[in-house]
């Protein structure tokens, strides 16, 4: 199984859940957009132009990290080019990055798996500490960094970093590599509203709807594909 049927298999479940999330005001069948919905109760847009906390450095090697995860092949395009760097890049500038929903005032102890991580760093810092050690590592050990190493030596590091090799620094093993992966699969399957997602490429890879009003008409067509066209929130800002 290559590593885009792996991204398939672990979101199928998470898209589901997103999709049965979404609220409802007032049900239509016909628009998919609801009649009377506030504009200011929609979730901004992504703010365009360039970088919000990433260097350019960072982003560059952050689009190689993210490439070899969701690289591009026949079924769609990588993750930089579906604007991953862009998504992450706007949430490290905000409330996700500065850990605004978390609890940070300690104390650090390992708890059980159920419990989760703790961090002290934020987000935002996790990413600047991480991509500053892997420089580090990679020019120690290769003489360059990151993005401008093969694709095989890109692979066993990566490889290396999720089953959090004794050899690499604390700051990029197992949690920084689980932390890449889960925003990179966030930045491919979010709306297209938070700067990733370009053309809901995530969406019409694993058959995502995406964000319609009303699924009355096929509520009977269970386990069937939808075949419909993906929605995004930026239909409804518009």
């Amino acid at each position: 199984m290559n590593r885009r049927e792996a991204l398939i298999s672990l979101v199928q479940l998470s898209a589901l859940g997103a999709m049965a999330s979404a609220s409802a005001g007032v049900l239509a069948t016909a628009p998919h957009t609801a009649t009377g919905t506030r504009a200011d109760a929609l979730p901004l847009p992504a703010k365009g132009g360039g970088l919000t906390y990433l260097t350019d450095a960072e982003a560059r090697e952050v689009a190689a990290l993210f490439d070899r995860l969701i690289p591009e092949d026949e079924l769609g395009m990588s993750a930089s080019q579906a604007g991953c760097v862009i998504f992450i890049d706007r949430q490290l500038s905000g409330p996700y990055g500065q850990a605004a929903s978390t609890y940070r005032l300690g104390p650090y102890s390992q708890g059980t798996p159920e419990q989760g991580p703790q961090f002290p760093q934020t987000p935002a810092q996790r990413y600047r500490t991480g991509l500053e050690y892997l420089g580090q590592y990679c020019q120690r050990q290769h003489g360059q960094p990151f993005s401008e190493l093969p694709a095989d030596q890109q692979d066993a590091l990566l490889k290396a970093m999720e089953s959090a090799d004794s050899r690499l620094p604390a700051a990029i093993s197992a949690e920084f590599f689980a932390l890449l992966l889960q925003n990179v699969r966030e930045g491919y399957l979010a709306d297209p509203m938070y700067g990733g997602n370009l053309d809901m490429v995530g969406w019409r890879l694993i058959g995502f709807p995406g964000a319609r009003y009303d699924y009355r008409p096929y509520i009977h067509r269970k386990g069937q594909p939808l075949d419909l066209e993906p929605v995004s929130l930026l239909d409804r800002a518009s």
